[in-house]
């Protein structure tokens, strides 16, 4: 078996285990929102950013907490937390402040016991592997937090596909949004 085969059978894995209803359930918080800030740290960070710039595309109003540029969090946008253990401390600040000031945050995480799945208005429970190797986590050969990532940017792709059915967003749209600066 490749190494390609071995990890698409783990991506398929984890991705089987998720509830038929979890990507309408996402994306209808997303759009109960004015507009939608991500956060996350390091590799999770980087699929929150891959994730605003889609839906970016999209039409949506988003912003990726931490930039320069990211105006203040108001009560009616919609926070997306994603930290596969649901511990990281900047994630779990900011998640606090969203719910401070009233506004519906989601956690994307592996585990739905954690203390961002706890702050959360809905948890999207990604039951892949971490860096932590915790009791009872699904296997994976891959090193650190691959297979959170992985799934989780293909979750994030289901919800952005499901987003521009829901917003009639064709590719035609979505490409007159797309950077022309290049």
């Amino acid at each position: 078996m490749s190494d390609i085969t071995t990890i698409m059978n783990e991506i398929d894995t984890v991705l089987s285990k998720l509830k038929k209803e979890a990507i309408a359930e996402f994306t209808s918080v997303l759009q109960s929102g004015k507009r939608i800030f991500v956060s996350g740290e390091g590799r999770s960070g980087l699929m929150a950013k891959s994730f605003a710039m889609r839906l970016m595309h999209l039409g949506a109003n988003v912003f990726v907490v931490g930039e320069t540029i990211t105006p203040a969090l108001e009560k009616g946008d919609v926070l997306v937390s994603v930290s596969g253990s649901g511990t990281t401390q900047s994630v779990l600040l900011v998640a606090r402040k969203a719910r401070e000031l009233g506004c519906p945050v989601v956690a994307v995480t592996t585990n739905p016991e954690s203390e961002l799945a706890g702050l959360a208005t809905y948890t999207l429970h990604v039951p892949a592997a971490t860096k932590y190797r915790r009791t009872g986590e699904q296997a994976s050969v891959q090193p650190l937090g691959s297979l959170f990532d992985q799934c989780t940017h293909i979750l994030f792709d289901a919800v952005c596909l499901h987003y521009a059915s829901l917003n009639t967003v064709d590719h035609d749209s979505a490409f007159k949004k797309h950077s022309n600066l290049e």
